[in-house]
Protein backbone atom coordinates (compact mmCIF):
# COMPACT_ATOMS: atom_id res chain seq x y z
CA UNK A 1 0.00 0.00 0.00
CA UNK A 2 1.31 3.46 -0.91
CA UNK A 3 1.49 5.92 1.95
CA UNK A 4 0.15 9.40 1.35
CA UNK A 5 0.90 12.57 3.26
CA UNK A 6 3.81 14.37 4.85
CA UNK A 7 6.08 13.70 1.88
CA UNK A 8 6.94 10.18 3.01
CA UNK A 9 5.70 8.15 0.05
CA UNK A 10 7.88 6.51 -2.57
CA UNK A 11 6.93 8.95 -5.34
CA UNK A 12 8.09 11.88 -3.21
CA UNK A 13 11.31 10.06 -2.29
CA UNK A 14 12.10 9.41 -5.96
CA UNK A 15 11.24 13.00 -6.87
CA UNK A 16 13.60 14.32 -4.19
CA UNK A 17 16.36 12.03 -5.49
CA UNK A 18 15.85 13.38 -9.04
CA UNK A 19 15.85 16.98 -7.84
CA UNK A 20 19.07 16.35 -5.91
CA UNK A 21 20.68 14.71 -8.95
CA UNK A 22 19.84 17.65 -11.20
CA UNK A 23 20.74 20.23 -8.56
CA UNK A 24 24.13 18.66 -7.86
CA UNK A 25 25.12 18.23 -11.51
CA UNK A 26 24.14 21.65 -12.88
CA UNK A 27 26.80 23.82 -11.23
CA UNK A 28 29.50 23.31 -13.85
CA UNK A 29 27.02 23.87 -16.69
CA UNK A 30 25.81 27.11 -15.05
CA UNK A 31 29.40 28.32 -14.69
CA UNK A 32 30.07 27.64 -18.37
CA UNK A 33 26.89 29.45 -19.41
CA UNK A 34 27.94 32.47 -17.33
CA UNK A 35 31.46 32.40 -18.83
CA UNK A 36 30.18 32.28 -22.41
CA UNK A 37 27.53 34.93 -21.87
CA UNK A 38 29.43 37.23 -19.53
CA UNK A 39 26.24 37.41 -17.45
CA UNK A 40 25.12 36.03 -14.11
CA UNK A 41 23.08 32.88 -14.61
CA UNK A 42 19.98 34.63 -13.26
CA UNK A 43 20.10 36.98 -16.25
CA UNK A 44 20.59 34.13 -18.71
CA UNK A 45 17.57 32.37 -17.21
CA UNK A 46 15.45 35.39 -18.15
CA UNK A 47 16.87 35.50 -21.67
CA UNK A 48 16.06 31.82 -22.15
CA UNK A 49 12.48 32.38 -20.97
CA UNK A 50 12.11 35.06 -23.65
CA UNK A 51 13.35 32.82 -26.47
CA UNK A 52 9.86 31.69 -27.48
CA UNK A 53 7.86 34.88 -27.13
CA UNK A 54 7.71 38.17 -25.24
CA UNK A 55 6.59 38.00 -21.61
CA UNK A 56 5.37 40.47 -19.01
CA UNK A 57 7.50 41.22 -15.96
CA UNK A 58 5.00 39.28 -13.85
CA UNK A 59 5.29 36.24 -16.11
CA UNK A 60 9.08 36.42 -15.93
CA UNK A 61 8.98 36.72 -12.14
CA UNK A 62 6.68 33.71 -11.88
CA UNK A 63 8.76 31.63 -14.31
CA UNK A 64 12.08 32.38 -12.64
CA UNK A 65 10.91 32.27 -9.04
CA UNK A 66 11.97 35.86 -8.38
CA UNK A 67 9.93 38.63 -6.84
CA UNK A 68 8.81 41.59 -8.94
CA UNK A 69 11.52 44.04 -7.76
CA UNK A 70 14.34 41.56 -8.47
CA UNK A 71 12.88 40.81 -11.89
CA UNK A 72 12.65 44.52 -12.68
CA UNK A 73 16.30 45.03 -11.69
CA UNK A 74 17.36 42.10 -13.87
CA UNK A 75 15.33 43.29 -16.87
CA UNK A 76 16.69 46.83 -16.42
CA UNK A 77 20.23 45.41 -16.51
CA UNK A 78 19.49 43.33 -19.63
CA UNK A 79 17.87 46.36 -21.27
CA UNK A 80 20.92 48.52 -20.46
CA UNK A 81 23.06 45.85 -22.15
CA UNK A 82 20.87 45.99 -25.27
CA UNK A 83 19.68 42.39 -24.88
CA UNK A 84 15.97 43.00 -24.19
CA UNK A 85 13.46 45.73 -24.85
CA UNK A 86 10.11 46.71 -23.37
CA UNK A 87 7.07 47.37 -25.50
CA UNK A 88 3.50 48.30 -24.65
CA UNK A 89 1.26 45.30 -24.02
CA UNK A 90 -1.45 45.20 -26.70
CA UNK A 91 -4.22 44.21 -24.25
CA UNK A 92 -3.14 45.76 -20.95
CA UNK A 93 -2.12 49.42 -20.78
CA UNK A 94 -0.54 48.93 -17.34
CA UNK A 95 1.77 46.12 -18.49
CA UNK A 96 4.83 46.04 -20.71
CA UNK A 97 6.04 43.12 -22.76
CA UNK A 98 9.70 42.25 -22.55
CA UNK A 99 11.29 40.70 -25.63
CA UNK A 100 14.73 39.79 -26.88
CA UNK A 101 16.53 42.23 -29.13
CA UNK A 102 18.52 40.82 -32.07
CA UNK A 103 21.61 40.99 -29.82
CA UNK A 104 19.75 39.03 -27.13
CA UNK A 105 18.66 36.41 -29.65
CA UNK A 106 22.24 36.12 -30.90
CA UNK A 107 23.55 35.63 -27.35
CA UNK A 108 21.00 32.90 -26.57
CA UNK A 109 21.96 31.12 -29.80
CA UNK A 110 25.65 31.46 -28.95
CA UNK A 111 25.05 29.87 -25.55
CA UNK A 112 23.15 26.96 -27.13
CA UNK A 113 25.97 26.40 -29.65
CA UNK A 114 28.83 26.83 -27.20
CA UNK A 115 27.77 25.11 -24.00
CA UNK A 116 26.94 21.44 -24.14
CA UNK A 117 24.29 20.19 -21.77
CA UNK A 118 25.26 16.54 -21.58
CA UNK A 119 23.77 14.07 -19.14
CA UNK A 120 25.77 13.30 -16.01
CA UNK A 121 28.38 10.57 -16.51
CA UNK A 122 26.29 8.06 -14.55
CA UNK A 123 23.71 8.10 -17.36
CA UNK A 124 26.32 6.56 -19.65
CA UNK A 125 26.37 3.52 -17.36
CA UNK A 126 22.71 2.77 -17.96
CA UNK A 127 21.81 0.05 -20.43
CA UNK A 128 19.79 0.82 -23.56
CA UNK A 129 16.89 -0.99 -21.91
CA UNK A 130 17.15 1.17 -18.76
CA UNK A 131 17.42 4.34 -20.85
CA UNK A 132 14.33 3.28 -22.81
CA UNK A 133 12.40 2.73 -19.57
CA UNK A 134 13.58 6.07 -18.22
CA UNK A 135 12.53 7.85 -21.43
CA UNK A 136 9.04 6.31 -21.30
CA UNK A 137 8.66 7.25 -17.63
CA UNK A 138 9.78 10.85 -18.16
CA UNK A 139 7.52 11.23 -21.21
CA UNK A 140 4.59 9.80 -19.27
CA UNK A 141 5.18 12.19 -16.38
CA UNK A 142 5.61 15.11 -18.80
CA UNK A 143 2.36 14.33 -20.57
CA UNK A 144 0.46 14.71 -17.27
CA UNK A 145 1.89 18.10 -16.29
CA UNK A 146 -0.41 21.11 -16.38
Amino acid sequence: MTRHGNGDNEANDIWQALVALVWETRGEWRRKVSEVSGLPFSRVRILRRLSDEPKTLKQLADMTGNDAPATTVAVNDLEDRGLVERQPHPDNRRAKLVSLTPAGQKLVQQIHRSVRDDAPAAFQLLSKTDLGHLRRIVERIGSHED
